[in-house]
Order: C-alpha cells, then sequence, then structure tokens
C-alpha cells in the first residue's frame, strides 16, 4: 500500500507552508477533517480569475496538515499535479481521482493513468474504505477552496 512515490511525498510535501495569494486573484481556505482518524487539512488556493476567452487558473496551492502518510502524500501529489491548470482540467482531475478510489484496486485505463501520474501510486490505497477518506481528504479541500474562491462558479 505504501508505494515509495506515497513515502517521498510524505516526507518531503509539495506546497505545505500556507502561503500568501497575489494581489488580484482569487483565493480559497478550506480545512477539512477526517473523523474516523483525525487526519487534517487546511488548503489555500491562489486562483488567476478568468480573462476573457480563458477560464480561471489555478496559479497555486499551499497547505498545512497532520495525520498520516496517505493523507499528507496525497495532498502533496495533488498541489503538483493542479498547479498552472485550468480550473476545468482541475475538475476533471478530481473526477478522475475520485473513480481511481473506487476502483478497489484495480486500477483504471491507461489514458486516465496517464492524466492522474503519480496519483496513480494511490492504486492500492483504493483496496481499503477506511484509507480511500485519508487520500481524498486533500482533494476535498481544493474542490472547497474552489469554490470558496469563486472559481467553480458559472
Amino acid at each position: 500500500m505504501y508505494q515509495q512515490v506515497i513515502l517521498d511525498h510524505a516526507r518531503h510535501p509539495h506546497g505545505r507552508g500556507l502561503v500568501d495569494v497575489a494581489a488580484g486573484h482569487l483565493a480559497g481556505e478550506s480545512h477539512q477533517v477526517n473523523p474516523t482518524c483525525g487526519d487534517e487539512v487546511t488548503l489555500r488556493v491562489d486562483v488567476v480569475p478568468a480573462d476573457g476567452g480563458t477560464g480561471p487558473v489555478v496559479a497555486g496551492v499551499s497547505w498545512e496538515g497532520q495525520g498520516c502518510s496517505i493523507s499528507q502524500a496525497s495532498a502533496s501529489v495533488m498541489t503538483e499535479l493542479v498547479s498552472g491548470l485550468p480550473v476545468t482540467e482541475v475538475e476533471r482531475l478530481d473526477a478522475v481521482f475520485h473513480d481511481l478510489m473506487g476502483s478497489r484496486g484495480k486500477g483504471l485505463d491507461d489514458d486516465a493513468e496517464d492524466v492522474l501520474g503519480d496519483a496513480t501510486a494511490f492504486t492500492g490505497v483504493s483496496q481499503y474504505p477506511a484509507r480511500i477518506k485519508c487520500a481524498l481528504l486533500g482533494w476535498a479541500a481544493l474542490k472547497d477552496s474552489l469554490a470558496r474562491s469563486g472559481a467553480l462558479a458559472g
């Protein structure tokens, strides 16, 4: 279950440490707790507002948290994966990661796994229902942060 990617991200998390949002950008912050195990994360998203024909873009994600290797590594991998992407693409990645967590360890097709990159390391986690919530904690905080920022509206 604890593949090397998960261990590496848990030891050296990307995006850890809440960062102020750039002036003129949309900001959203969310605190999520997994009541089953006590894992928690506070996540802040920095979004470049929609400009003409382009939709909003995630400029950066920062977070603080505590908990198991899975929750911390998942937030780290997610941060790396979504930074710099349009919000519409982030929503698609969120859906694909949720599909992975519902795969019960079977994984997804090659195209979906290519999209997820390092996040496919969590395939084994999807075999353990109690651990799925750990892997999804950061993703829930991201989605809530994007909603709070106004980037998901319309």
